[in-house]
């Protein structure tokens, strides 16, 4: 049976990188009916973060991403590592120095492997391979052993993270031969650049999901986003819901390639998201907003309000992100008018007061005939009659708030 692990160290909340690693290793498991275990590797004591393993599981908790089992904690384990690494020194493998314990590995040994993302064959001569420490002088083994001491005894079949440990798994690859283990499979995942085509860093997008949450994005969108990161099943298609990324995932689909990581892309795909929810499910993307907004008292629209159905469909529409909502319906102007627009607005208020009925195709039709014959663009009737200079349209407003919105609007300086 297929089992792969998602290893984070808790020295720091994941970013987007470390989080796709997961989604990668859960989707493989998903797909094969295999196993998908979380393993915390907190060895290196002194660097564990404050709120680094809550963030993890927060992290994959909102985004779906479950695991399954126990979770395994390296620091409740030293006993275990210090076990085989007694085994090594036994066998003058290992030796000790400096209160530490090292290997070297031969100079005159060939490690290699094919690797399934591409499907690559890597080699590494010996004499390349420095020599690494297996057991730190505080007694807290190194990421090294400990990560092949676990990944044996968890039954790991395929070990799926970043490239960036191709040049550690010589290492690793000796670890299991001297022990006399069998090598799981090894796919190494390029890494993701920004746009400038340089490492992906914090001043690119670097930032964790739950920032990302924080800032209005849905689940699905940062799953569907982060899948595309690499990964392409063929076929135009860019939207896909986690059930669909499960049944399509392979690792030979897994581009060589480092993708770049492009937020209007993930802008334009939240998007997409928020109205495929509002077109399959409104009282979800009610629930929703309800609870992005939670503990802002600007946002007072959910409870009993006859047009909350009517709003949050036309803000659908709109909406990027959860956070852009406010602003959509938002009752205060976005900035003063200037003197023109004032006597604009004054125009137009008079011209409005003779209308007979407020009706939509009646409002509509005086909008035109007043733009028509004042030279003013819609553009400027738009802010003029709301406050702002995009929205929701004129017509859904009207139903949603009425003639006297727009008047309110229209005499404000």
């Amino acid at each position: 049976m297929v089992r792969v692990r998602f290893a984070p160290s808790p020295t720091g909340i994941p970013h987007i990188g470390n989080t796709r690693t997961a989604l990668f290793n859960f989707l493989f498991a998903r797909h094969n009916k295999g196993e998908f275990i979380l393993r915390i590797e907190d060895t290196d004591q002194k660097r564990i973060a404050e709120g680094a393993e809550e963030a993890i599981f927060d992290i994959l908790e909102w985004l779906g991403i479950n695991y399954d089992g126990e979770v395994v904690r390296q620091s409740q384990r030293l006993k275990l590592y210090k076990k085989y690494v007694q085994q090594l020194l036994d066998k003058k493998i290992a030796h000790e120095k400096e209160g530490a314990v090292w290997i070297k590995v031969p100079e005159n040994q060939k490690f290699e492997w094919t690797d399934e993302v591409g499907k690559k064959k890597i080699s590494f001569a010996g004499k390349d391979v420095d020599e690494f420490v297996i057991l730190k002088s505080d007694g807290f083994p190194t990421y090294h052993l400990a990560n092949v001491i676990d990944d044996h005894l968890m039954e790991i079949t395929h070990v799926i993270r970043g490239e960036e440990w191709i040049s550690s798994t010589p290492k690793h690859l000796y670890l299991y031969e001297v022990f006399g283990w069998k090598t799981p499979v090894f796919a190494h995942l390029p890494v993701i650049l920004g746009p400038d085509k340089t490492k992906l860093s914090k001043r690119h997008g670097a930032k964790s999901a739950l920032d990302y949450k924080a800032e209005g994005y849905l689940p699905e969108a940062l799953l569907n986003f982060m899948a595309l990161l690499g990964w392409n099943p063929g076929g135009n298609k860019e939207e896909f819901s986690i059930d669909e990324m499960i049944k399509l995932f392979k690792l030979e689909d897994i581009n060589t390639a480092s993708p770049i990581f492009d937020v209007k892309k993930l802008d334009w795909l939240n998007g997409l998201w928020i109205r495929t929810l509002a077109e399959k499910n409104i009282d979800e993307l009610k629930d929703r907003l309800k609870e992005f907004y939670s503990s802002d008292s600007d946002i007072q629209l959910f409870d009993n309000n006859p047009h909350i159905d009517l709003i949050v469909g036309l803000a659908s529409t709109r909406m990027k992100k959860l956070s852009e909502f406010k602003a959509l319906l938002s009752e205060v102007g976005a900035r003063e008018k200037t003197s023109g627009e004032k006597e604009d607005a004054k125009k137009l208020l008079e011209f409005l007061n003779n209308l007979k009925t407020w009706d939509d195709e009646n409002l509509l039709n005086s909008i035109r005939t007043f733009s028509k014959e004042n030279n003013i663009p819609f553009k400027e009737i738009y802010f003029l009659m709301t406050g702002k200079e995009q929205g929701i349209g004129i017509l859904e407003l009207n139903q949603i708030y009425g003639k006297e919105f727009f008047i309110k609007n229209l005499k404000s300086e």
